[in-house]
């Protein structure tokens, strides 16, 4: 059927079915058009525009399809905060952002985390997400409060079950982060704390969590979130190309660089 639709647009004359056949499937998986495009010029399929991809979703739409419902939400709106005192507690012989290692100010290398936490709406359930700098591979981790026990626990499997590299974390000024002497001192890593209030100095994590709201919208409940879906959450952005990256993975990079 959607093969019929296609047959109609004139745009779409010069490619034939097989052609969009990837596409759609990487429509399904969630990837935006740039991933798409860029995922199919360097693997060496048929190169397509952004603007065919888009006609041939709403194309898709007018006949019945679904295509469109796999289009990425707009990006939330942050409200900026003005003279806000940081509130969550006090840690003594933090070490600051400024005193990381170069390798992970420059992203030269794996190994070198951020970690924030997301919380939903009307319940202690949330989760916690860890993003690699240099490559942006990502874990995502389910917790039943935003305490630093329940913290400590889900970082330590997580760390645990993974053969990848953990040399340092940037973390906020959160009270969740305030056990990571134990994390430092059973995984041999150091963590790093942002300015109060600076999100930017973790925009790696900050751009990751916007992708994962795709999943978990902002206002909703994460009380019937599983570590399952957090790991499928977790799989799918780690199997997309990014164009940093030279339109490979995540997954491709980071173990390309071990």
């Amino acid at each position: 059927m959607a093969r019929n639709r296609l047959s109609r647009s004139r745009r779409n004359k010069r490619y034939s079915e097989i052609d969009f056949r990837l596409p759609e499937a990487l429509l399904r998986l969630d990837w935006s058009h740039d991933q798409i495009v860029g995922y199919l010029r360097v693997r060496g399929y048929p190169t397509m525009s952004h603007e065919l991809i888009y006609q041939h979703i709403w194309n898709d739409k007018t006949f019945g399809g679904t295509l469109w419902k796999h289009l990425r939400q707009s990006t939330k709106k942050r409200r900026k905060r003005y003279n806000s005192k940081d509130s969550r507690g006090r840690l003594a012989a933090k070490r600051h952002i400024t005193e990381r290692p170069a390798k992970a100010e420059h992203r030269k290398e794996p190994g070198h985390w951020e970690i924030d936490t997301v919380v939903g709406r009307g319940t202690k359930h949330c989760i916690v997400t860890l993003v690699d700098r240099m490559t942006g591979y990502t874990f995502i981790g389910q917790m039943d409060d935003r305490t630093s026990e329940s913290l400590n626990v889900r970082m330590s499997k997580i760390m645990t079950r993974s053969d990848l590299p953990f040399k340092t974390i940037t973390a906020d000024n959160g009270t969740e982060f305030h056990g990571y002497a134990q994390l430092e001192k059973h995984h041999n890593c150091l963590f790093y704390f942002a300015n109060p209030y600076h999100s930017w100095e973790r925009g790696t994590n900050e751009n990751t969590n916007g992708l994962i709201r795709q999943y978990l919208p902002k206002r909703t409940s994460m009380s019937h979130v599983t570590q399952k879906f957090c790991n499928e959450i977790a799989h799918k952005l780690n199997m997309r190309p990014r164009k940093r990256l030279g339109y490979r993975t995540p997954t491709e990079y980071i173990h390309a660089h071990l």
